[in-house]
């Protein structure tokens, strides 16, 4: 590169991001749970919608997404006009990240936090805070310790990926209600559709000014191929996302499958539901192989084995029966496998394989 030609400071300090792999050389009837994508799939309405748009595709998209965030308003009882929508909850937290952090300022989140945080806080020229969890768990005194007059955002995921652990509401008040005067609380809320009943920090964000909450369609809605979330906040944030944001930033596809799938709440329940009941069984059936977990609030588990060596021997074993799994080193866990919830047959598949590895079988 020129030596007149250079990126900002902190882009080359950024390691790239590494998606769940696919596929395995010579491998047949791969099973991938690697990516926490929905063995379901997509509702059918959502399908229908996507083949009725495939009309229009000469046609620009909406600007202002208003059928949509009339939808999630709708269904999730939310502000339509305090509804941001982005290319997946990541474009939402990237913005954030873009409007409110730069040189000098600092972007904090915890050890195990999604690998993404720290690239959006050196993308915009900010400092990332890496804070301490306790035993895979958001530790929020902890977080407060690290925060200074130079803290701009808190990114935490609830729950998180990947241990799948998540703190209550008092918690995340506490948190809340800790942070300096100019710093914003993000709740990442990717799998919050897996917790029932659970609002993803909804009433917190209409009650304060300091909250902002992400949501995505790309897990328990199946959509993860076309690349939709959105965002809940105070008006004022919400008012500044929008000034920054491409003005076509989601196509017209992508949109209408969104809307249908967010209304398909029948199906989304179903999800939920098959998710619960193979998540509690793959996560029995592993812990009586010796093999545990903490409680996993998502769609996926993060089994822990005695060691590194054992945790990427299981991989390698599981990859030989043709089944893709996560390594989550990189997330400060060497010794844990993150296990996407499948099927019936594939949860069934991945114990079997594991029990092999074992000797158990």
């Amino acid at each position: 590169m020129a030596d007149g030609i250079q990126p900002q400071p902190g882009i080359m300090d950024i390691a790239l991001y590494q998606g769940g792999a696919s596929h395995l050389d010579g491998v047949g009837n791969v099973l991938k749970l690697s990516s926490n994508e929905n063995p379901l799939g997509a509702s059918e309405a959502a399908k229908e919608a996507v083949t009725r748009a495939a009309l229009d595709l000469h046609r620009y998209p909406p600007t202002d997404h208003a059928s949509l965030r009339q939808a999630i308003g709708d269904v999730w009882g939310v502000d339509p006009a305090r509804v941001f929508c982005g290319v997946g909850s990541g474009e939402v937290l990237k913005l954030l990240s873009e409007a409110y952090a730069g040189p000098g300022d600092e972007v904090v989140f915890t050890e195990h936090g999604f690998s993404m945080y720290p690239i959006y806080a050196r993308a915009c020229g900010a400092t990332p805070v890496v804070v301490p969890e306790h035993e895979r768990v958001v530790d929020v005194e902890a977080i407060l310790a690290a925060c200074t007059e130079r803290t701009r955002l808190v990114f935490i995921a609830n729950p998180a990926n990947p241990t799948g652990t998540m703190i209550g509401p008092a918690e995340v008040l506490k948190l809340a209600d800790g942070l300096p005067t100019r710093a914003l609380l993000v709740l990442d809320g990717a799998y919050a559709e897996y917790v029932d009943g659970f609002d993803a920090g909804k009433a917190l964000v209409e009650a304060r000014e300091n909250v902002v909450m992400s949501r995505t369609f790309s897990k328990i809605y199946g959509l993860g191929g076309m690349r939709v979330g959105w965002g809940y906040g105070p008006q004022a944030v919400i008012d500044v996302l929008n000034r920054i944001r491409g003005p076509f930033n989601l196509s017209a596809a992508a949109l209408a499958a969104a809307e249908a799938a967010v209304r398909d709440t029948d199906h989304t329940e179903r999800c939920r539901i098959e998710n619960a009941k193979w998540r509690e069984w793959m996560a029995t059936a592993l812990a009586e192989l010796g093999v545990p977990s903490d409680t996993s609030t998502a769609n996926f588990i993060l089994a822990r084995f005695t060691d590194r060596t054992e945790a990427e021997a299981c991989d390698d074993h599981l990859r030989s029966e043709g089944i893709i799994v996560r390594r989550v080193a990189g997330y400060g866990l060497p010794h844990c496998l993150r296990i996407t919830v499948g099927d019936e047959s594939a949860c069934r598949r991945v114990v079997h394989a594991v029990a092999q590895f074992k000797g158990a079988a």
